[in-house]
């Protein structure tokens, strides 16, 4: 290293007379001995610390990167379980569709029977209303022909009766008051 640093520094030098080439090993030599006790004073004191940062850098790399492997497999393995329920998500998609279809067929089986009953008991009502409608019907048609029959009666009576008949029933009246 010092021949190649003394070297540059002789070839900068301009290619002036040799004199002043003599000149500058005696002027510069020292200088560049300076710097090589320098360098490698420096090389000898800052070896150890520089070294141990830069195997600490290189052990936080080398950790950053295991922890970088370590999330990549927890990454893949959480792809392969996404991927798994991705697979399995048509099948629990039938098996849900076929509880609604079951939910849905008893809901309606329910609602059916009810409206069954509702339409029995609609039904009996109806005929209650009937058989009630049925009974005032001849009700009222009976107490229509009894008035019609009473008209007719005393129209008949009254064509027929003569003065001794009514005298007759006016004193069979009067005996029954008394008595």
């Amino acid at each position: 290293m010092l021949s190649l640093t003394a070297g540059v520094a002789f070839a900068s030098g301009g290619g002036e007379h040799v004199a002043e080439a003599k000149h500058w090993i005696t002027t510069d030599t020292a200088r560049v001995l300076n710097f090589v006790v320098l360098m490698s004073l420096l090389f000898f004191v800052l070896r150890k610390p520089v070294s141990n940062a830069l195997s600490g850098r290189i052990d936080s790399i080398r950790d950053e990167l295991d922890t970088l492997e370590k999330q990549k497999a927890d990454a893949e393995k959480t792809l392969a379980e996404y991927e798994t329920k991705i697979a399995t998500l048509d099948s629990e998609v039938e098996v849900i569709l076929g509880q609604y279809r079951e939910q849905g067929e008893t809901a309606k089986k329910r609602i059916f029977a009810e409206a069954e009953l509702h339409a029995a008991k609609l039904e009996e009502q109806a005929k209650r209303n009937i058989d009630h409608e049925f009974k005032a019907a001849r009700v009222d048609l009976k107490a229509e022909i009894m008035a019609l029959a009473l008209e007719k009666a005393e129209e008949l009576i009254q064509e027929q009766i003569t003065a001794d008949d009514q005298d007759k029933l006016v004193d069979d009246y009067l005996n029954k008051v008394v008595a």
